[in-house]
């Protein structure tokens, strides 16, 4: 009964710390894309 409680908070935090990863991920993208954007409109 303990091990699975520990796994499932485990699991939990880890997939917690995956979407927050993903949304910081997705800001940075996001500037690249805009970087390039940029790059190739101004030639």
């Amino acid at each position: 009964m303990e091990l699975i409680l520990v796994l499932k908070i485990f699991s939990i935090i880890c997939v917690i710390i995956a979407l927050y990863a993903i949304i910081r991920n997705i800001d940075i993208i996001k500037i690249i894309l805009i970087y390039w954007k940029d790059l190739i409109f101004r030639k």
